[in-house]
């Protein structure tokens, strides 16, 4: 293995390359960070579980679990929760209980920084997954004012091609170097950890693999184009199929109907064929990796790009607001480094990461 297995951000190519970055801080205070929930569904009206939208502050999802299980005996397997939140900000999401608990849930007054802002009855419990993505509105603190025109332009741009849909550094750890863990469990077969923690760890080399895909694909000008071979996604269905006449379909890239998708290696997935397949494999080779090594995994395909929706820009006394709508799986932090040119720093709570 010649090449670095250490998540490294700076190493990955901006799709708005030519335009400046706005000079800033993020994540000053947890409230310049603010993350809500759009859920997949809303609650029925009926059903045997509690729905509520909780509003926290300086504390993980994690954290809530714990809180629910132990100060208000709630059954930690009948919690439900379609996603992880971060610490270091001001977020919303929906929680689950059983109906018969719900009274248990006056308790939460005992538990600084949250409040229930809804609640609802539904028919099933809250799962993973099961949102439509997150609305975010971030300040960037700067200390001259900004250029909004600049920003503006790196948005619109973004907002015609696409953002590129990189892993961010939540993905890989503390340093950056669970995808090196990885590495030794699909080299080796061996590592300490419960199985669930195996599977993780491969995921984060997983997802190393991809964002290197992405870079390449960036790089050689083929980012919001499919090549001879690319397994396509639709993005108004999620249908997938493989491209036999490039030419025949690159329109419907360029107007935003399909997206190429990158390999999340494993023992069930579509690969690619001709041309793209020799490009991921050269991502292996990189590694001295082959696709037999990730039998473990199930597989899957991601897309390499994704829709920056309903943004907009507030100016504020302290610099600029800057919102926008992201679908599930997307890391705000892709849309920061290309408003900024460079990679704002992540706190990443081991722990946390490990759980997600």
């Amino acid at each position: 293995m010649s090449a670095d297995l250490h998540f490294d951000f700076d190493r990955y190519p901006y799709l708005t390359q030519g335009l400046p970055g706005l000079e800033g801080r993020i994540r000053t205070e947890p409230a310049d960070f603010q993350v809500t929930e759009v859920p997949a569904y809303t609650p029925s009206g009926e059903g045997e579980h509690f729905y509520f939208l909780l509003e926290k502050q300086g504390l993980t999802t994690r954290a809530v679990f714990e809180f629910l299980r132990d100060e208000l005996r709630i059954n930690e397997a009948s919690i439900g929760v379609a996603g992880l939140k971060d610490k270091h900000a001001l977020t919303r999401q929906w929680f689950s209980v059983p109906l018969r608990a719900a009274e248990r849930l006056d308790g939460l007054e005992k538990l600084p920084g949250v409040r229930i802002l809804e609640t609802g009855v539904h028919g099933n419990k809250l799962r993973v997954g099961h949102l439509r993505g997150n609305r975010f509105r971030i300040l960037i603190r700067t200390d001259t004012p900004p250029d909004i025109g600049n920003v503006r332009t790196v948005l619109e741009r973004l907002e015609r091609h696409g953002v590129p849909n990189y892993y961010g550094p939540q993905r890989f750890g503390i340093g950056g170097r669970n995808p090196l863990r990885g590495y030794e469990l699909v080299t080796t077969g061996k590592g300490r950890g419960n199985p669930w923690l195996k599977r993780f760890l491969i995921g984060s080399l997983q997802s190393l693999l991809f964002n290197d895909w992405l870079a390449e694909r960036l790089r050689a000008g083929i980012f919001d184009r499919v090549i001879q071979g690319d397994v396509a996604k639709k993005h108004d269905t999620g249908g997938e199929f493989v491209v036999r006449d490039p030419e025949a379909e690159n329109p419907r890239a360029q107007r935003f109907e399909i997206s190429a998708t990158g390999p999340l290696y494993g023992k069930k997935y579509r690969e690619a064929e001709g041309e793209a397949r020799a490009l991921e494999e050269r991502i292996l080779a990189r590694y001295g990796l082959k696709r037999e090594q990730f039998a473990a995994r199930k597989g899957d395909r991601r897309w390499i790009r994704f829709p920056l929706q309903e943004w907009a820009l507030e100016p504020a006394p302290e610099g600029l607001w800057v919102s926008f709508f992201l679908p599930k799986g997307a890391y705000a932090t892709t849309v920061l480094r290309e408003v900024m040119k460079r990679n704002p720093e992540e706190e990443v709570d081991e722990a946390e990461e490990i759980e997600a």
